[in-house]
């Protein structure tokens, strides 16, 4: 794996967010939903996130998230993705979304 400078690090601009809705995106080519996600001051954002083996919308909703805002937007299949949700990946693939703890508030940076 690579070293990066600390600098670099300093680039990606890491938030807490609030998904707030959960879609069905059977146009993906992975199982995945279609997310818009709260953060705070920084407005909803949309994300698209290959979770949806293991997660059902309703484990979604409300709940908080770790994901990095300041990536160039990506279109996946007819979906533009504003963020990416970051998770931990398991060595049998399966992701396992990061969350704050309690007290976190959408918009929060990561440090």
């Amino acid at each position: 794996m690579a070293t990066i400078a600390w600098e670099d690090f300093g680039l990606v601009d890491m938030r807490v967010g609030e998904v707030t809705e959960v879609e069905e995106f059977p146009e993906a080519r992975k199982p995945s939903y279609r997310m818009r996600i709260d953060f705070g001051l920084l407005g909803v954002k949309k994300s698209a996130a290959a979770v949806k083996e293991w997660y059902a919308p309703e484990d979604l909703r409300g709940r908080k998230v770790v994901a990095v805002v300041n990536f160039a937007p990506k279109q996946i299949a007819n979906f533009l993705s504003e963020v990416l949700v970051l998770g931990a990946v398991r060595a049998d693939r399966r992701v396992v979304l990061l969350r704050p703890d309690d007290g976190a508030q959408p918009g929060d940076p990561i440090a």
